[in-house]
């Protein structure tokens, strides 16, 4: 018995495995996959190294003179460092969203998955078409309504509409549902502990691989944003990396080309910021979509 339930298991991990053939060709379809993803990012690298001549006369992928410290520097002191303030800017619109939204998604989350109030099933279905209406649609009516209240061109005006999130509270949803038994909740309530006390101590903690999802999303949406904040601002000391860096762009063919090094090494370290967070939040990230995806 115990040969034949050996040999059942090499012939499904056989099974499972697959021929070589097949396996051949999946690794050489995710490693096209991955250079087609990492060529931007190589050209990049190499491009911000190099100065303006260079970018145009030298290999695309391969490095010419060493110029990136240069390239720095004057980075940094251009305009009088208006990119390290549009670098801040960006920070702050996007850590500060990132960080209310996960908390507003969590606690609508957590209501709708184990609380019944009226009206339940009509707001979750509001919810989830809203996670189906594209963001640019969205941007005029919130231009309006920021204006009507005299929050245009102001930091508020790019914070406030990024804090809600319907894919964050769907999601919270999801996560909450599952992963949160109700017989642990009951427990709690029994022992005399409220609800909010219940939510933070408990919730929270069993919700925190979809929240850190949630989290990666919003701040990476909010960090490549740019048809929200160029409606919205027009001082250029509130600008966002992404509107700043494209104002550079528009400045005229000749400015333009004495600015392209400059462009290219500030993209470089915007990209910068994004890649770290899927660094570090890529365990918490994993087990938060594996588990969404069997619940869905």
């Amino acid at each position: 018995m115990a040969s034949n339930a050996l040999s059942n298991q090499v012939t499904i991990q056989q099974r499972h495995s697959g021929s070589p053939i097949t396996r051949v060709a999946l690794y050489v379809i995710a490693g096209a996959a991955t250079l087609y993803f990492l060529f931007p990012l190589i050209w990049l690298l190499m491009a911000s190294t190099k100065n303006n001549s260079d970018l145009y006369t030298s290999s695309a992928f391969w490095f010419a003179r060493f110029n990136l410290v240069t390239n720095l520097q004057q980075l940094w002191a251009y305009d009088n460092g208006i990119y390290l303030q549009w670098m801040g800017n960006t920070f702050l619109y996007a850590f500060g969203s990132a960080s209310l939204s996960i908390l507003i998604s969590a606690l609508a989350g957590y209501a709708l998955a184990k609380f019944a109030f009226p009206g339940k099933a009509l707001i979750f279905n509001v919810i989830v078409c809203a996670v189906l209406v594209p963001s640019t649609v969205l941007v005029l009516p919130l231009y309006l309504l920021m204006s009507s209240v005299h929050l245009v061109n102001t930091y508020w005006s790019v914070l406030l509409p990024s804090l809600f999130s319907a894919f964050g509270i769907w999601f919270s949803y999801i996560y909450a549902d599952a992963s949160i038994p109700k017989e642990l909740l009951e427990a709690a309530r029994m022992d005399g502990a409220g609800e909010l006390r219940i939510f933070f101590t408990v919730g929270l903690r069993l919700m925190s691989p979809a929240l850190a999802t949630i989290f990666l999303f919003h701040f990476v949406g909010v960090w490549n944003s740019f048809f929200l904040p160029l409606m919205m601002l027009s001082n250029e000391h509130l600008y966002p990396l992404s509107v700043g860096l494209y104002l550079w762009n528009q400045v005229g063919t000749d400015a333009t080309y004495s600015l392209t090094n400059l462009m290219i090494t500030g993209s470089l370290l915007a990209a910068l910021p994004i890649v770290l967070s899927f660094v570090f939040l890529q365990r918490y990230w994993r087990s938060g979509l594996s588990l969404g995806s069997i619940v869905g």
